[in-house]
């Protein structure tokens, strides 16, 4: 029997300027076969539509019956083969077994067909070049990447043109505003261009929920960053990320890339976010190859940008309180004890924040995010805290008073040991660290911890800072002079 693969090798032979007998020598048939076949539907066409069966129906009976009725009342389409397997089954053991799945499948997916409730309709958009752009966030975790053996649990913004599909794409840690401003500046400045719309799901940073309509709205922060570039917000529906289509697809697109160009590169490690960074931007300029002719036929009908940026962080004032610490953006961080009492400007930036005191930088600090609420620098209050070491057993952010794992089980050994005692020992082991190295105390740490034995203060001390040898004062009375004098008075006498 002649198939549709050797009739169409056979076609595509001819095409090329075969002869009949070599193109069927080909496709595997005689001349005269080819010579029929080489015009006119193909032989699946051709064959009769069989209206028997060719074995018994196994549902005969049972899905007119019990199956249909259910099906007819299922409005939304949320009944499963497994399921209705799983009741024939529990009706009729003796006739049914889990080896009828594919058959209800193939049947449930014809009788929906035919008699089911319609599906949604998705409408194809005609892109317009310098219309829209769209951004949005996508979790990359799952690309396994590591920053000197530590996971980088991280975010990709992107933003994407969608009649020319070029792409910008930037790191972040968190939805945040101050993320969102900064990557949608990056891309902006980075093309030299603004669109006339963007295109966005309801991201948090940018909007707030309308509780009496159940919508959402631009945040006046937002709104403001859109109006210095002249953009138009265009939103999907809550819950509809479909709406959003050129940014999902673009993310596929994107993680795909990655996670190949990882392989190629033998190593998903890297030594700092700033060479995974850059890894990232090659990946994207070799991605943005294709489009770049597209994009400079797009580019007469973008419009200029604005003069200059605007602040990519946000500035707030709060007042340092008596226990050291500012509160900024809902999360604590500690400062340097002398500014208790006066207010500080904050600028917070994507992953920094920034402590200004009558315009000078005093304090610069990692951000915070995920669920981690306070960030307390040890330095900052030890000074009080040695003071007053009883403070310590009962200090709510006492976690953040072990600078490392040395720290830890360093502060577990002297309260095993020295029971209440230990606090009093840490915290001036604490101070040590904060006086001297800290790298150097936690190495005293591991030493005294390897050795399993009780130790303190004192003995951290003696390996992380001994005191320095005592240099005896020699009591030696002032050189006479005179007695070289004298010498040289003889010497001249001879």
């Amino acid at each position: 029997m002649v198939t549709d693969a050797q009739v169409r090798l056979l076609r595509h032979r001819r095409m090329e300027g075969k002869t009949q007998e070599a193109a069927a020598a080909v496709a595997g048939m005689s001349v005269r076969t080819a010579r029929k076949w080489e015009k006119g539907p193909f032989p699946s066409a051709c064959k009769p539509r069989r209206s028997w069966r060719t074995r018994r129906d196994p549902f005969a009976g049972d899905w007119e019956a019990e199956l249909v009725p259910l099906l007819e009342s299922d409005q939304a389409g949320a009944l499963e083969s497994t399921t209705l397997l799983e009741l024939l089954v529990e009706r009729h053991p003796d006739r049914y077994t889990a080896q009828h799945l594919r058959t209800l499948q193939r049947r449930l997916r014809d009788w929906r067909a035919l008699h089911g409730p319609d599906k949604e309709v998705f409408f194809e958009q005609v892109a317009v070049p310098g219309r829209e752009g769209a951004i949005d966030f996508t979790h990359a975790t799952e690309l396994g990447v590591t920053i000197a053996g530590e996971l980088l649990r991280h975010l990709l913004f992107e933003f994407v043109l969608r009649w020319s599909r070029w792409r910008w794409v930037q790191i972040a840690f968190a939805e945040t505003f101050e993320a969102l401003v900064a990557g949608l500046q990056g891309a902006l400045w980075d093309l030299g261009a603004v669109p006339e719309v963007l295109r966005s799901d309801n991201l948090s940073a940018a909007t707030h929920e309308l509780r009496k309509t159940g919508g959402r709205a631009l945040n006046a922060r937002f709104e403001a960053v859109l109006d210095h570039y002249r953009l138009r917000s265009s939103r999907i529906q809550p819950g509809a990320a479909h709406e959003n289509g050129v940014a999902e697809q673009a993310h596929d697109a994107l993680k795909s890339a990655l996670a190949q160009a990882l392989v190629l590169r033998g190593s998903r490690d890297f030594p700092t976010v700033e060479a995974y960074a850059t890894f990232v931007a090659d990946v994207v300029a070799r991605g943005n190859r294709p489009h770049l002719v597209r994009l400079e036929e797009e580019r007469p009908h973008l419009r200029p940008l604005p003069t200059s940026r605007i602040p990519d962080y946000t500035v707030s004032h709060p007042r340092v309180r008596r226990w050291s610490t500012i509160r900024v953006g809902g999360r604590t961080y500690s400062v340097p004890a002398r500014l208790i009492g006066h207010v500080v400007d904050v600028h917070q930036h994507p992953d920094v924040v920034e402590v200004f005191y009558r315009d000078q930088l005093v304090e610069q600090m990692p951000r915070l995010h995920g669920l981690r609420d306070a960030r307390i620098d040890y330095r900052h209050v030890i000074w009080s805290l040695v003071r007053k070491p009883g403070a310590f057993a009962r200090y709510r952010y006492r976690e953040d008073l072990f600078p490392s794992l040395a720290f830890r089980r360093a502060y577990d050994a002297l309260r095993s040991t020295r029971g209440e005692r230990g606090d009093i020992e840490y915290v001036r082991i604490l101070h040590l660290a904060a006086s001297t190295l800290e790298a150097t105390v936690a190495q005293a740490l591991d030493t005294l911890l390897a050795r399993g034995e009780p130790f303190d203060y004192a003995a951290v001390r003696a390996l992380a800072a001994p005191a320095a040898p005592a240099v005896p004062r020699l009591g030696l009375p002032a050189p006479d002079l005179g007695v070289y004098d004298r010498l040289l008075a003889g010497r001249g006498a001879r």
